[in-house]
């Protein structure tokens, strides 16, 4: 199975963040696609099945003529059925072994981690990268884990894990080059893409910022 190549830019499109902000889920997906985005992950809580698929699928297509690869949070069954590339599983999700059953030798998967503990038990389920999180605070996910900082990025960085590690949490533009000197392969950003209202304007800003 060829691994999913993990860009430095990781967009997510969280539903209720979506609302919140005025935008639908599949018109965010176009702005940030228009911005320059080539790896989306859709995250929905407390949908309906059918909405998420519908979603699923449209983004998908779109990201298709972008050349963009498509992550789902957490629901296996929709990535096979919507033909995401991958699907995003967290510490109380469905077990790697089961979604590797369910979506395919194809599927990529990747798996949040709050801890090094944890970073080493999702290494030895093969998953094709790590989340690492919340870095800094965020309300935009409902964890109680505590932000860990830049110094477990460092320590998991260091240790050599041998997959992509995706930095997740609280991150701004003005935190994303001290984030990437700590060694991460990529940056998860969800609210801050908002910021300023135009989102395909500040995809633009942070993928300049991240060739500097």
């Amino acid at each position: 199975m060829k691994r999913l190549s993990i860009p430095r830019l990781y967009t997510i499109i969280d539903s209720n963040v979506a609302d919140y902000h005025g935008w639908t889920v599949t018109s965010l997906a176009s702005a940030y696609l228009d911005g320059g985005a080539t790896l989306l992950q859709l995250r929905c809580r407390d949908r309906e099945t059918s909405e998420i698929l519908l979603w699923a699928d449209e983004i998908v297509a779109r990201a298709s003529r972008y050349d963009a690869r498509v992550i789902i949070n957490d629901r296996t069954d929709i990535a096979r059925l919507s033909g995401t590339d991958g699907v995003h599983l967290g510490q109380e999700d469905l077990s790697v072994s089961a979604a590797r059953s369910i979506g395919g030798s194809g599927l990529a998967i990747g798996l949040s981690t709050h801890s090094f503990v944890q970073v080493q038990r999702a290494l030895a389920q093969s998953v094709d990268y790590i989340g690492i999180g919340p870095l800094f605070d965020t309300k935009t996910k409902r964890i109680d884990d505590a932000p860990v900082g830049l110094n477990l990025v460092r320590t998991v960085v260091a240790s050599g894990p041998g997959i992509p590690v995706v930095a997740i949490g609280g991150i701004t533009l003005d935190r994303v080059s001290k984030v990437m000197e700590a060694g991460v392969t990529s940056v998860a950003v969800i609210a801050d893409l908002l910021s300023g209202g135009v989102p395909e304007r500040r995809v633009r800003a942070y993928l300049d910022r991240l060739e500097e």
